[in-house]
């Protein structure tokens, strides 16, 4: 797996782009009397309270890797369009569709939300990594992030907010449920229309190294998919009767 570091820029002469809080009013992360280890040669024991906010944030964040990203695209009632990636994301289910995202603090993914409840999820792939990056900056609210990094924005087929005309993949979304719990903002949405660009499609599916995704790491850390495997699943009747290892199916290289 190739790992990639990128700094994320801040404009200060911008407001957060939470638009709830003003920059004194944003939620701090709350700090503790006890700090991580640099190093040691026994097992970590932790609960959240127990280290600073950031410190577990950064223990979360490196622990559950690599993470897909959802570049999340909404627009707000007056029209604004607005793009920010988001890897708290996954896809949630099958019958029917659903992908969930979170959000810390109320930024104006959530807030555009409440109000015009559908979104995109674009598929971010690694020839869009720093565009990607740069949406993550903290435009106020009344600015348009496609605009800024110099991506298109194309029309849906069945919401209204536009998808990103240069990613391989959309997935599109309306709200179902907006779970908020203290600064802790959880968006689940079904999915009712997917894009998908021919140029990563092969053999009746979407070919995992052609679409090329991005794979979020903690802090600024980035990395492509590298080496892919394949498992075979195995059934009850191929492993009743043996001492299960021996039933069970080896690795191979894709």
């Amino acid at each position: 797996m190739r790992v990639v570091k990128l700094g994320r820029d801040d404009y200060k002469v911008y407001e957060p782009r939470c638009s709830q809080f003003n920059e004194k009013q944003q939620p701090k992360m709350t700090d503790s009397p006890n700090s991580p280890p640099k190093n040691t040669d026994k097992p970590i024991e932790v609960a959240p309270e127990d280290w600073a906010e950031r410190d577990f944030y950064y223990l979360m964040t490196s622990l559950v890797i690599p993470r897909p990203i959802g570049w999340i695209s909404t627009m707000s009632e007056d029209g604004i369009r607005n793009l920010a990636p988001h890897s708290y994301f996954n896809l949630m289910g099958s019958d029917p569709f659903y992908i969930a995202f979170g959000s810390h603090n109320e930024k104006d993914t959530v807030s555009n939300l409440r109000k015009v409840p559908e979104f995109v999820a674009n598929i971010v792939t690694l020839d869009l990594l720093e565009k990607m990056n740069f949406t993550a900056t903290n435009f106020p609210p009344n600015e348009d992030e496609f605009s800024w990094s110099g991506l298109t924005p194309v029309p849906s087929t069945k919401i209204r907010p536009a998808r990103v005309g240069e990613a391989k993949a959309h997935l599109e979304c309306e709200v179902v449920q907006i779970i908020d719990d203290r600064h802790t903002h959880i968006v689940l949405g079904r999915i009712v229309h997917a894009h998908v660009d021919p140029s990563v499609w092969r053999d009746g599916r979407v070919d995992p190294k052609l679409l090329d995704p991005v794979c979020r790491l903690s802090g600024s850390g980035y990395a492509s998919l590298g080496e892919i495997l394949k498992v075979p699943r195995t059934s009850w009747p191929k492993v009743e009767g043996t001492d299960g290892q021996e039933a069970m199916p080896g690795r191979a290289k894709s």
